[in-house]
């Protein structure tokens, strides 16, 4: 199955696509690219918003400080705040009873990630479009909605017995 299909699946029935990728031997090397991907596209989705910012500020920041910023922060940080995240999930689960193993939680976390990251496109454009508002507001909360729906449902499936 092709990663667009699995996200788009994703979107319908979370537990069975990440209990696919398992069944196929999704391992450490794959929960990193994911979370590789997922960074690298949230990075691309606030160049808009950072555009916008730009522009109405006549150039101070200039972008290439604004970006340089979100790349550092996006690509390099947050993937080391991710992977801490990840290991709370899973030690949460593990005192409710959850049975997996951190790669387990790991892979969810990571896959709800790159799964969200349509959405998380859509509010970019959102954001460098239209900026802040009611519009912006609405696809922020579902593309957080999206993203929690699929990490959720993705730990249960990975932590039960």
């Amino acid at each position: 199955m092709s990663t667009v299909t699995a996200i788009l699946r994703s979107y319908r029935a979370p537990r069975s696509v990440l209990r696919d990728h398992l069944d196929r031997g999704a391992g450490e090397e794959r929960a990193l690219a994911w979370l590789m991907i997922a960074c690298l596209l949230f990075f691309v989705a606030r160049l808009p918003g950072l555009a916008r910012e730009v522009h109405l500020s006549g150039g101070d920041p200039p972008f290439e400080a604004l970006a340089g910023g979100a790349f550092v922060g996006s690509v390099l940080v947050a993937p080391l705040a991710l992977y801490g995240l990840a290991a709370l999930s899973h030690i949460v689960a593990r005192i409710l009873g959850g049975q997996g193993r951190y790669l387990d939680a790991r892979l969810a976390l990571f896959w709800a990630l790159l799964a969200s990251v349509p959405m998380v496109l859509l509010q970019g454009l959102v954001v460098g479009f239209m900026g802040p508002g009611p519009a912006l507001n609405l696809i922020s909360l579902l593309a957080f909605g999206v993203f929690l729906f699929i990490w959720i449902n993705g730990l249960i499936a990975v932590e039960k017995a």
